[in-house]
C-alpha cells in the first residue's frame, strides 16, 4: 500500500511514513539504519470517517495524495482511503428500484409510441444512463418497475448481461404511484435499498445517499434539492396598518422532493400489494408507524425531465457520462 501509519498504544495517529519520504530521506543522507522518526510526516492529511466518496476523491486529488488516513473524534485510526480502491467501488448487494411505469403525459407527443425513460439523450436512453451511473457506484442488482409501453423497455435491457448487471422487472397491471409498484417486489430485499424516478438526471452519488441512510439509522431518506423564487415585486412588511418594513424581490427557499429515495425493507409493510401509494403517503406511514424519516440535502446538478422544455434542456448538454452538468 506503499504507507505506513505510525500510531500511539492508544492506536491515536502520530504521523505517516511513504515510500516518497523514504526516498527523499535517503537522498538527504540517511541510510537503511536511520530512525523513521527523522522523516514522519508528522501532521498528515486526515478524513473523518463520515467522508462521503466524492468528497475523498477531491481531497486526494487536490492535494495529491493515494492514501488517506480515516480517522475518528479522537484521532484514533479507524481506516485507510486507498486511491485505487476507491476509484472502483466495490460492489454493492443492495438492490435499486427504478421507477420506469409512467405514461408521461406531459411529454407528448415525444411518449405517444416510447416510455419516458427509455427517450433518448446522448445516443441512449435516459434509463440507461440512470443504470450507468448506478453501476459505476457499486450497484449491480436492479428492480425495474414498468406498465405504460413496458416491453420496450424489457426488450431493450432484458435481464442486464449486456451491462453486467442484474434486471428483474416489477410489472404494473394499472399505475400503482411512485411507491405503489414496491409493494410487488419479488423476492422481497432483507437490506436498505435505493428508488430512483426513471426520469430523474443527476450527477448524485446513489451510494452515498444510501450510506447517509444507514449512517443516520434512518427508516427512509428522501433526496431533496433547495429550490429558490424570486417575489418580482417589492413586499411591504406590515403591523395592522403600520409600516415596518420593506424587502426588495425578496427569495423564498424551500425544499422540494428530487425523487430519489432511500428506505429500509420494513417500510414494505406500510404498502398492500397492488394498492396505489405515492412516496410521499408512504413516509407518513413510515412516520405514522414511528419510523425515522429524513431528508438527504441534494447539491449536485438535478433534472427532472417531465415537460418538452426538460427533454430539450437535457438533449442539450454536451456530457454523456454527466447529463445534467
Amino acid at each position: 500500500m506503499q504507507i505506513v501509519l505510525v500510531v500511539s498504544e492508544l492506536g491515536i495517529l502520530c504521523g505517516t511514513l511513504t515510500d516518497g519520504d523514504i526516498r527523499r530521506g535517503l537522498l538527504k543522507g540517511l541510510g537503511l539504519q536511520s530512525k523513521i522518526d527523522e522523516i514522519t510526516h508528522k501532521q498528515p492529511l486526515v478524513a473523518p470517517r463520515d467522508m462521503g466518496r466524492e468528497m475523498v476523491l477531491q481531497l486526494m486529488q487536490a492535494n495529491r495524495v493515494y492514501q488517506l488516513p480515516v480517522v475518528d473524534a479522537e484521532r484514533r485510526v479507524v481506516g485507510l482511503h486507498l486511491w485505487g480502491e476507491i476509484l472502483a467501488p466495490s460492489s454493492r448487494e443492495n438492490p435499486m428500484v427504478i421507477m420506469a411505469g409512467g405514461r408521461g403525459t406531459r411529454l407528448r407527443p415525444h411518449t405517444e409510441n416510447c416510455p419516458k425513460p427509455m427517450l433518448e439523450l446522448h445516443g441512449k436512453p435516459m434509463l440507461e444512463h440512470i443504470i450507468e451511473r448506478a453501476k459505476g457506484d457499486g450497484f449491480v442488482n436492479f428492480f425495474v418497475s414498468i406498465q405504460y409501453l413496458g416491453s420496450m423497455i424489457e426488450d431493450y435491457f432484458r435481464n442486464g448481461q449486456d451491462w453486467g448487471v442484474n434486471i428483474e422487472y416489477i410489472r404494473e397491471e394499472i399505475p400503482l404511484g411512485t411507491a405503489g409498484a414496491l409493494s410487488l417486489m419479488s423476492p422481497r430485499t432483507t437490506m436498505p435499498f435505493i428508488v430512483t424516478n426513471g426520469d430523474v438526471m443527476t450527477d448524485v452519488h446513489y451510494s452515498e445517499i444510501l450510506d447517509f441512510h444507514i449512517r443516520h439509522h434512518a427508516s427512509a431518506t428522501m433526496a431533496v434539492r433547495q429550490h429558490e423564487q424570486q417575489n418580482p415585486f417589492g413586499v411591504v412588511n406590515t403591523n395592522g396598518v403600520e409600516i415596518v418594513g420593506f424587502e426588495e424581490k425578496p427569495v423564498y427557499r424551500s425544499h422540494i422532493n428530487a425523487g430519489i429515495y432511500a428506505l429500509n425493507p420494513e417500510c414494505l409493510d406500510a404498502l398492500s400489494p397492488g394498492e396505489y401509494c405515492d412516496m410521499p403517503a408512504l413516509f407518513m406511514r413510515v412516520q405514522e408507524r414511528n419510523g425515522y424519516t429524513i431528508v438527504y440535502p441534494m447539491h449536485e446538478p438535478w433534472l427532472d425531465v417531465g415537460r418538452p422544455d426538460d427533454l430539450a434542456l437535457a438533449r442539450g448538454s454536451h456530457s454523456n457520462e454527466h447529463p445534467v452538468t
